[in-house]
């Protein structure tokens, strides 16, 4: 709900206060029973609230979904499955579906995009990761730049597209494996760096864990690092910072 725009409807006697009121009631969060959504977040944090898709029932998701959909709110949901998509694309056709990141979007308002921030990979199999990370950030208002397949076996790729990155108010550097990527992005650059661990790897990657140590340990000042997977928290974080540059420069 866009409370400023509700206020403004009372002000020109668009609708009258009882209506308002009504329309007040689900703040600061609707309950649902089996769930509390939070349709007041955005007024606090300027991001609305995002579902967690993975692990919900086929009713309980629907219903999450149709309440935000009837108070004109874009919704970005994570880690949704196919079978997931199909259900709520029943009831709400405008629904949108990326079968790498998972992310299942409804976007009835748009949204400008801003500023600049890249996402680079270690490599191909980091990219359904990153693509987590790249969409979280554009639904969120931020304009992303992806930098794919530039890990430190073969550094010169990297190397290739620092002018690039440099230009990006935050850098994203999604990396199974070691998990060097990270820390060298940052050694190169003056801007922060998000490094996100992957689970890809080999035995002893122990399914992201050692990737996860390995940015945690870096020498290089400026990086911060999310949990394993998380491309989400990554977009997310890199967003607030982009919006910070953003306000700096105007």
């Amino acid at each position: 709900m866009d409370i400023h725009k509700l206020l403004e409807q009372v002000k020109n006697d668009e609708i009258d206060i009882t209506q308002a009121e009504k329309l007040l009631k689900n703040l600061p969060y609707e309950d649902l029973g089996f769930a509390k959504l939070d349709h007041h977040r955005s007024l606090r944090s300027g991001f609305g609230e995002v579902v967690f898709c993975q692990g919900k029932s086929m009713e309980h998701l629907i219903k999450i979904y149709q309440s935000f959909y009837e108070r004109d709110t874009n919704v970005l949901g994570t880690r949704a499955s196919v079978e997931q998509y199909n259900m709520v694309k029943e009831i709400l056709t405008m629904v949108k579906y990326d079968p790498i990141s998972r992310v299942l979007s409804i976007q009835k308002k748009e949204v400008p995009r801003q500023g600049c921030i890249a996402v680079c990979t270690g490599g191909t199999s980091d990219i359904p990761v990153a693509e987590e990370a790249a969409q979280t950030a554009e639904f969120f208002g931020s304009k992303v730049i992806r930098i794919y397949d530039v890990g430190v076996a073969g550094i010169h790729r990297l190397l290739s597209k620092l002018d690039e990155i440099r230009q990006a108010n935050c850098v994203i550097a999604v990396a199974g494996m070691e998990g060097a990527l990270g820390g060298v992005v940052a050694g190169l650059i003056d801007k922060p760096v998000i490094a996100v661990p992957t689970s890809v790897g080999y035995g002893a990657n122990l399914n992201g864990i050692a990737a996860l140590l390995t940015m945690l340990n870096s020498c290089a000042e400026g990086l911060a690092v999310v949990n394993i997977d998380n491309g989400f928290g990554a977009g997310y974080m890199a967003t607030q910072i982009n919006r910070l540059a953003g306000r700096s420069d105007s």
